[in-house]
Parts: C-alpha cells; sequence; structure tokens
C-alpha cells in the first residue's frame, strides 16, 4: 500500500542527488577547488627536488607545506593578494615558481589591469632579488639566463591571461546590462502604450456619458432627476480630467489598431516574403478596444519575429474567442537554415508582448520542435 509513495520519495531523493553535483560543478567555488588542486597536482612534481633540496623539508613536510600554499587559492576571488603573498614566500624559500602563476592570473582576473601589471612588477622585483642573492644554488650566470627565459615570461603570461579575462567579464557584464536595460525599456514603453490605449479608449466613452449625461440633466432639470444626473454629469467630468492628468505625455501617438488591422498585417507580412493564413473567429470583433489591441500587437510581434528567424516560411496566425478565454496562436515551419536558432528572440519585441499580455491578466508561452515554432497567447475576453 505504501510502495508507490515510497518509490516516489526516493525517485526525488535521486533526482535531487543528481542535480546537487551538478549544480555546484558549475560554481565558482568548484571552479576554486578545482584550480588549487590543478596547481597542487603540478607542484607535487617537484616534491622529490624539495625534500633533496637545502630547505628542511622532508617529503611528508613538502607536501603539507604545498597543501598550504594551495589552498591560499581557494579564496582567489575575494583575496587574491593572499595567494600572491603566499607564492612570493615559496620563490624565496623554496624556489618555487606554480604557485605564482595562477596567482597573478588570479590578481589580473579579479582585480584588473593596474593591479595585474603592479603585481607583475612586485614578482620580477622580488624575483630578480632573489636570484641575486650569494648562495643561490645555481651559478650567478645561470640564474639570470634562468630568469630571463623563464621567470618573466611566466609573469607577463599569466598576468595578461588574468587581465584579458577581466576584460571579458566586463565586456560580457555590460552586454547583459545592455540587454536587460533594453528589455526594460521596452516593458516600459509598452505600459506606456498601454496607457495610452487606456486613455484614448476609455476617454472617449467618458466623453460620451459625459454629453449623455449632460443631455439628460437638460431634459429632465424640472423634475426630481435633475439633481441625480447633473451630479452624474459632473462625476464623468471629473473621471476624463483624473484620466487626462494620470496620462500626461500622450503625445500625437494614434491609437493601437484593433483586429479590423490584421489583414493589412498579414498583407504586409506576404509582400516581404512571408505568406500568412489569417484565421479570424467573427467573434473577435465585438471585443472590447484594448483586447484586439492586444491581439494586434502579439501578432504584429510574432510576424516581425517569423520574418526574421524564418523568412520565406508560412505563418498559421489564427484568433479565437470561445468561451471565456481569447485564444491568440502564431506558428510557422522553421527553415533547414534556422534549426539551430531559436526563432523568436529574446529581445526587447517578445518582452514587450509578454507585458502586453500581463497588463490584461493573461499569458503568453512559446513552444519550439524540431520543426516549428508556435506562440500562444491566452487572456480573458470580458
Amino acid at each position: 500500500m505504501h510502495v508507490k509513495p515510497v518509490a516516489s520519495a526516493l525517485h526525488r531523493a535521486a533526482a535531487h542527488g543528481r542535480r546537487l553535483p551538478e549544480g555546484w560543478a558549475g560554481s565558482p567555488r568548484a571552479l576554486d577547488v578545482l584550480t588549487a588542486l590543478s596547481c597542487l597536482a603540478l607542484m607535487a612534481l617537484d616534491l622529490p627536488g624539495l625534500a633533496a633540496a637545502d630547505n628542511s623539508l622532508n617529503g611528508p613536510l613538502a607536501a603539507v607545506v604545498l597543501a598550504a600554499g594551495c589552498s591560499t587559492l581557494l579564496v582567489r576571488r575575494r583575496a587574491p593578494w593572499v595567494s600572491y603573498l603566499a607564492a612570493l614566500l615559496f620563490i624565496g624559500w623554496l624556489h618555487e615558481l606554480t604557485l605564482i602563476q595562477f596567482a597573478l592570473y588570479s590578481v589580473g582576473r579579479y582585480r584588473g589591469r593596474r593591479a595585474g601589471i603592479l603585481a607583475t612588477l612586485g614578482y620580477l622585483a622580488f624575483a630578480l632579488l632573489v636570484f641575486s642573492v650569494p648562495g643561490w644554488p645555481e651559478p650567478r650566470v645561470e640564474s639570470l639566463s634562468s630568469f630571463l627565459g623563464l621567470v618573466v615570461p611566466i609573469g607577463v603570461l599569466a598576468a595578461a591571461v588574468g587581465i584579458a579575462a577581466y576584460r571579458h567579464d566586463l565586456v560580457s557584464e555590460l552586454t547583459a546590462r545592455r540587454a536587460e536595460s533594453a528589455v526594460l525599456q521596452a516593458v516600459q514603453q509598452e505600459r506606456t502604450s498601454v496607457a495610452r490605449d487606456v486613455h484614448d479608449f476609455v476617454g472617449r466613452e467618458l466623453t460620451l456619458l459625459t454629453v449623455r449625461s449632460e443631455v439628460l440633466s437638460t431634459r429632465a432639470r424640472e423634475t426630481s432627476y435633475g439633481p441625480d444626473f447633473e451630479e452624474l454629469a459632473d462625476t464623468a467630468r471629473r473621471a476624463h480630467l483624473v484620466l487626462n492628468e494620470i496620462i500626461v505625455q500622450r503625445g500625437e501617438r494614434a491609437s493601437t489598431p484593433g483586429v479590423e488591422g490584421l489583414p493589412a498585417l498579414a498583407e504586409e507580412s506576404g509582400r516581404a516574403g512571408s505568406p500568412v493564413r489569417l484565421a479570424l473567429d467573427p467573434d473577435v470583433h465585438a471585443l472590447s478596444p484594448l483586447r484586439q489591441a492586444a491581439v494586434y500587437r502579439v501578432v504584429q510581434e510574432c510576424l516581425t519575429n517569423a520574418a526574421k528567424h524564418a523568412h520565406g516560411e508560412t505563418i498559421d496566425v489564427s484568433v479565437t474567442a470561445d468561451g471565456p478565454r481569447l485564444r491568440i496562436a502564431v506558428s510557422n515551419t522553421l527553415a533547414a537554415r534556422s534549426a539551430g536558432r531559436a526563432p523568436v528572440s529574446a529581445g526587447s519585441g517578445t518582452a514587450s508582448m509578454s507585458e502586453r499580455v500581463r497588463s490584461l491578466g493573461g499569458e503568453l508561452t512559446a513552444t519550439r520542435t524540431e520543426d516549428s515554432y508556435e506562440v500562444v497567447a491566452t487572456l480573458p475576453r470580458g
């Protein structure tokens, strides 16, 4: 009796257990651990030499010291200078150059160009000083040759790669912020457009209500209903004034077309090379102006996206008003050349289209298969 719940719980636990390492593997912390282990593996190759050198370290103790030095890379994002100082210590004490490569890269990557250059200059000056100290294990001539042929390239290259990665991160972040800003701007523009449509459509109805109330007030002036009609007319005028005050910057933009503008959209798309099969439910002509404007905007954006990413393919547009919900469906086949790309871009146009639908209490979904793409928007009819 309890087998199914237990099996379901085990299945969920196994799925969670699989997702946990996958999510952790792509985290910055996992990358830091992998970096520290990689550095330790490279430095472990020097363990025999370190144990044999004049540094008072045996094999196990040398391994502990190297592991301690590599552990500083675990904080390289927040404190890259810790691993840098540890690397300088290793140069002066153990003549070990592996950790400094990771340290210089970390300084350049997480602190920028100026810090990377300063760290490189400090490393070169310290290494030159160490190589010039009497008693260095190698003759002076060989030390300077090693310094020029090995120490300098190691430091410059590691810091340069780190600085390049830092600049790449900045460019990526700037690009992401620009994209986010474009989406937010598109959403704000769509909200303004919706507000303007509300002003145009509702304002027109309020104007008619005001005029009708004034006419009735005049006709009923000598009756007991006269004051009521006057109050109704005043209320309508105040509502119209409030609406004008809320939407101040209307501009001279024309109202968004309704479903009567869809045939013209389809014809324009056909002339551009993407024919449209348009199916309109006759009941959609009875929708409110705001719903009709939403239908027009959704279809317009979908036709634009299809023209961008599936040019030449036939586009099916269906608008139905069945029951309490209004359904807008736009689908198209995918050309072979665009099979690897999303047919609807995740840009500002799609964001504004979604905002328009959400503002009316609806939702928008997009479904992609191997050979087709469909956008479906549903919203209340009333």
